[in-house]
Formats: C-alpha cells, sequence, structure tokens
C-alpha cells in the first residue's frame, strides 16, 4: 500500500492544520497508522497513532489534548487535526502505516513498514 500525505502548510501560532493521509488501496483499514515528524536537526519523533481494529488512539505528551488522529475507512484516509499550534511543532510530517504488530511498538518509528512522502508544517511565531 501507498501512502500520500497532504495538507502541510504556513501557519501562525495558535492556528491549526489538517494533515490526510491516503491509501491507495485496501486493507488499509486493518493497518495501523501513525503519524511522526522530523523537526529540523531533530530525529524523527512519534506524533500519534490509532490501532486499526479497536480505533483506540495514541499521542505523545507534547501534542496531547491539541492534536486528534481519526481515520475514514471508508475513504481509506487517516487524519491529524493539529490545533493552538505552536513553532515547536515545525517539522516535516510523515504518516506511516503497518498491517501487524504489537500494542506495545505503536510509537516506534520502525516498526512501522509503509511510509508517506512527507509534508511540511511550520508554524510561526
Amino acid at each position: 500500500v501507498q501512502l500520500q500525505a497532504s495538507g502541510g502548510g504556513l501557519v501562525q501560532a495558535g492556528g491549526s492544520l489538517r494533515l490526510s493521509c491516503a491509501a491507495s488501496e485496501r486493507p488499509a483499514s486493518r493497518y495501523d497508522m501513525g503519524w511522526f515528524r522530523q523537526g529540523p536537526g531533530k530525529e524523527r519523533e512519534f506524533v500519534a497513532a490509532v490501532r486499526w481494529n479497536t480505533g483506540s488512539t495514541y499521542y505523545a505528551d507534547s501534542v496531547k489534548g491539541r492534536f486528534t488522529i481519526s481515520r475514514d475507512n471508508a475513504k481509506n484516509t487517516v487524519y491529524l487535526q493539529m490545533n493552538s499550534l505552536e513553532p515547536e511543532d515545525t517539522a516535516v510530517y510523515y504518516c506511516a502505516g503497518r498491517g501487524t504488530g504489537i500494542l506495545s511498538t505503536i510509537r516506534n518509528a520502525a516498526a512501522y513498514t509503509h511510509w508517506g512522502q512527507g509534508t511540511q508544517v511550520t508554524v510561526s511565531s
């Protein structure tokens, strides 16, 4: 399955953006889906994930309460709604998917097998 991320852009601090990640084919609904980001000079880090079977969501502490991950299985698309954006959220955001995996690794980038191309999010102060 191929993933296509979109929705990035330039926004002022306090603003909002919604990222989308479209999967090229089914059964994307049976994939755990996650969002990761990589800021300038930083390592790629976990942002959020949604479990395929339960729909349970998981967030990094730094975005909890501000970001919301959701999925529309009918559209093979996962979203990341980002509110109250901060300059520290500036990064390239990547969506990722994996067909199988234990729950304890859902925050690990290495556990994902499919990656989108990334979309730039820039938050100005």
